[in-house]
């Protein structure tokens, strides 16, 4: 009975630690002026790295062949810091850093995404992708219009495609579906506090009377489109 109480413990502040491992982008930054020697990791492809990324880190592309071996070199005991996009390719890579005997490993919750929508990503160098004005226009409709904020490497995002072009056809003249790459429109996900993907806003009116984050299937997006038709 001591043996197994133990055990639960152990695993229990195996688990807490891992929670506490994943910081909001207001914590991650805290946590890289508290550790200014910690290797900061940036987990995506170097197109990404080059159009955007954190003061001092490193680029190792996690979808790229050898991502072990090139991580392989650094010091297991000092803290890592490791960030993507939303969060997803960060967190495998930190599940294999920490495999690998990474003792420090901290992930920014919701990626890139989230840090820019909590407003830290400092002053601006211009404006990227559709504007604010394109985006009112694109909203501004007699009929519904829904938002799909998404990204090509995006699991979820690629599982709903079919359905959405479906609908483009099916629901043709009621609901008017417009997608935006978050990869190349990051000032508008900003401006609309978009920390996840994908995301929906349905507009009517040009007001937002549904939104809704994740996967979510056919039958209940057509329900929810449906309640506002």
């Amino acid at each position: 009975m001591r043996n197994q109480l133990l055990s639960i413990i152990f695993l229990s502040a195996i688990t807490f630690c891992s929670q506490a491992q994943e910081l909001e982008p207001e914590d991650f930054a805290g946590k890289i002026k508290a550790l200014p020697e910690v290797l900061l990791l940036d987990v995506r492809t170097p197109q990404e790295f080059e159009k955007q990324h954190l003061s001092k880190a490193v680029n190792i592309n996690w979808k790229e062949a050898g991502f072990e071996n090139k991580v392989a070199g650094y010091d297991k005991t000092k803290p890592l810091m490791v960030y993507c996009l939303s969060g997803i390719r960060s967190k495998q890579a930190a599940e294999k850093l920490r495999a690998m005997g990474f003792t420090e490993v901290y992930e920014l919750k919701g990626g890139i995404v989230k840090w820019n929508a909590a407003g830290l990503s400092g002053p601006s160098a211009g404006w990227t992708g559709i504007s604010q004005q394109e985006y009112t226009s694109l909203t501004t409709s007699s009929q519904l219009v829904l938002v799909d904020f998404f990204a090509e490497w995006c699991g979820p995002c690629k599982k709903m495609e079919p359905y959405l072009n479906q609908f483009k056809t099916d629901l043709a003249g009621k609901v008017s579906i417009v997608q935006i790459d978050a990869d190349k429109n990051k000032s508008i996900v900003a401006d609309q506090k978009v920390d996840a993907l994908p995301v929906f806003k349905l507009y009517k009116n040009n007001e937002v009377v549904w939104q809704y984050s994740g996967y979510i299937s056919k039958k209940d997006m057509l329900k929810q489109l449906k309640k506002w038709m």
